[in-house]
């Protein structure tokens, strides 16, 4: 491993697997040297400072999260199922890492507690594909908004509850699935589609 290429991929896997070892606040960039076989400076080399390592690593786990949702997004079809597949895998991929790997999820959400700018551009990235599938549904006549950006921004805020970690505590509701309905149907009605 040590011949191989250092490259800001495997920095970054190392990273992972120190801050899963140590934790945030105790995981350093010596102890992904170390576990690389390289020294300190080969990091840095990357990854200029400690803090841009760990922007590094909460950007890598944010887009584990939102490729699949990319990928509903530049799908064709009705754009109401697939705003819905997109709000559930959301959802779904958040709750499910909290719950299956809750250390891990806790190690992610502190880091991300301190990359207010590569969440930022996240949660812009996550509202321009809401933008997009919401506009794919208004020129098929699905749904009767202005501005599709701006909703698609509106729709991910009011579904904060169900997929920020800060609500973490209140997914275990066990009136969350009902909670997240009647938001979901507040949605149709805000978009302009008529009720069944």
């Amino acid at each position: 491993m040590a011949d191989a290429p250092l490259t800001p991929d495997r920095i970054l896997e190392a990273a992972e697997e120190a801050l899963r070892r140590y934790g945030p606040a105790k995981a350093n960039v010596v102890d992904v040297a170390r576990a690389l076989n390289v020294s300190h400076g080969s990091v840095y080399r990357h990854f200029p400072s400690k803090a841009a390592l760990r922007n590094a690593v909460v950007e890598r786990w944010l887009a584990r999260l939102s490729e699949p949702l990319g990928d509903i997004a530049a799908e064709r079809g009705p754009a109401g199922d697939r705003l819905r597949r997109w709000l559930d895998g959301l959802s779904d991929s958040k709750q499910r890492m909290a719950r299956d790997e809750p250390e891990l999820f806790a190690t992610y959400y502190r880091l991300a507690l301190d990359s207010d700018e590569v969440v930022a551009a996240h949660v812009n990235a996550l509202s321009a594909q809401l933008g997009e599938i919401i506009a794919d549904g208004v020129g098929r006549g699905e749904f009767a908004v202005a501005d599709p950006f701006r909703m698609g921004r509106a729709v991910f805020d009011a579904t904060a509850r169900f997929h920020n970690p800060a609500y973490l505590a209140e997914w275990g509701d066990p009136d969350i699935k009902s909670a997240y309905e009647g938001v979901w149907l507040l949605i149709r009605r805000g978009l302009g589609v008529p009720e069944k």
